[in-house]
């Protein structure tokens, strides 16, 4: 049997929430990715190439994750509605505020140092 088939049909309210906070984060990761693309066609100008390259590759990376996670997020939480459990922590807001943090630090670093 399928999970969504398991347990009792949640109150659309709150699935609808739990969807849009799934959409919420898709969003963030759009944008992450959104922000790797452009880097990568005008690039930091004011960094060396190997800064541009590395801040490319974690936000792709950094997009994926969240989008991946988002999912997770959005299954454990529509499952533990059917079965009436507590709703899991997410794991993806340590995820990003950590990756935020080193991205600010790190290109901070790279701007003083230059």
């Amino acid at each position: 049997m399928r999970w969504y088939e398991q347990g009792d049909e949640p109150d659309y309210r709150f699935s609808l929430a739990n969807e849009r906070t799934f959409l919420a984060w898709l969003r963030t990761a759009l944008a992450f990715l959104a922000g790797a693309v452009v880097i990568e066609q005008i690039g930091l100008r004011s960094a060396p190439s190997w800064v541009g390259m590395a801040v490319v590759t974690g936000l792709g990376l950094l997009s994926a994750g969240l989008g991946l996670g988002a999912y997770g997020h959005w299954r454990a939480n529509e499952i533990a509605m059917r079965h009436a459990h507590p709703l899991p922590q997410s794991s993806l807001l340590p995820l990003l505020t950590i990756a935020v943090v080193g991205l600010g630090v790190g290109l901070t670093a790279v701007h003083v140092l230059r």
